[in-house]
């Protein structure tokens, strides 16, 4: 399985890139991860969203392909515990499912257009999150996730 995860927005933290980097290594014997990091539309005007919104839609859109699997992190997702989130990548391996995108929409959300074409949607919590956590959040749960269905001990 291949596993994309589009973010809107790049990391400036260094904390947070190097924590992305870690898990990025430790996944390396599960799966296959990338990341791509688009460039989210300026706001100037708050009555402009919408359309800023529909505007970024447009870019992640050209990295989904038809038969991609896509799950949208989104305020009103699902939310899931590790081992319930863990059965769900499990499932998708097991029919047969080879591409994985997580989308991670700007600090304004996600375009209707993006959450409309999502397989799935998820919620990583109640409680709200600067939003360059949830990057690293989401990697450290898939690889967690690999951790319970291999059945190792990361998971404790």
């Amino acid at each position: 399985m291949i596993i994309k995860i589009i973010a809107l927005g790049k990391l400036k933290e260094k904390f947070l890139k190097d924590g992305i980097e870690e898990f990025q290594k430790r996944l390396t014997p599960y799966t296959s991860l990338e990341i791509i990091e688009l460039q989210p539309v300026e706001i100037k005007d708050k009555h402009l969203i919408s359309k800023a919104l529909d505007e970024e839609a447009e870019k992640i859109l050209a990295h989904i392909k038809p038969l991609s699997y896509v799950i949208t992190l989104e305020i009103n997702g699902k939310m899931l515990s590790s081992e319930e989130f863990a059965q769900k990548i499990d499932n998708l391996t097991k029919d047969g499912i080879t591409e994985v995108i997580f989308v991670i929409g700007s600090s304004y959300g996600l375009s209707p257009i993006i959450s409309q074409r999502a397989d799935f949607k998820i919620s990583l919590s109640k409680m709200t999150f600067l939003h360059q956590f949830a990057r690293l959040i989401l990697i450290e749960q898939i690889y967690r996730a690999f951790k319970i269905i291999k059945g190792e001990t990361y998971h404790k």
